[in-house]
């Protein structure tokens, strides 16, 4: 059996976006106040103005932490563990409740799909006082497959 060689493929924005909407599962990394790194695992989609976005809670630490420092990073990866993944530096915006409602409709139906009861959806996020972080896309990729180095084909 031939050795799986490991692959790097620069992306455009629009292909990096491509990659990333069927693609929901991610590390946001952000910083602490004294400056080392948090990784948070989540659950992510893109918006209709490509910014990569998180449903998250305020007293949740990457919201305390993107809140004071909007550099972030975020690592893309596919279901399969094995598939290929990519790394995207940008800065973030944090939205709290009230002002976030529509922003969460709009990352629910890009992930999802359409609810079943609009109403009832609007009623929850604004009860769990949801937040939501925009990641706006500033330096990516490239992405990625792990696997030997070329030179062991």
């Amino acid at each position: 059996m031939a050795p799986n060689i490991a692959k790097n493929t620069a992306v455009s924005l629009d292909e990096l976006l491509d990659f990333v909407r069927p693609r929901h599962r991610a590390i946001l990394l952000t910083r602490r106040a004294d400056g080392s790194p948090q990784g948070s695992p989540l659950t992510c989609g893109v918006d209709d103005s490509g910014r990569i976005v998180v449903s998250t809670y305020p007293e949740r630490a990457k919201t305390r932490n993107a809140k004071r420092d909007e550099r972030v990073s975020l690592i893309v990866l596919s279901d399969d563990w094995n598939g290929p993944w990519v790394q995207v530096d940008g800065t973030a915006e944090v939205i709290d409740s009230p002002e976030s409602v529509e922003p969460l409709v709009e990352y629910y139906r890009n992930i999802a799909g359409e609810h079943p009861d609009w109403d009832e959806y609007r009623t929850a996020m604004m009860k769990q006082g949801k937040s939501i972080i925009r990641v706006t896309p500033e330096k990516w990729g490239p992405v990625a497959t792990g696997g030997f180095p070329a030179r062991l084909a």
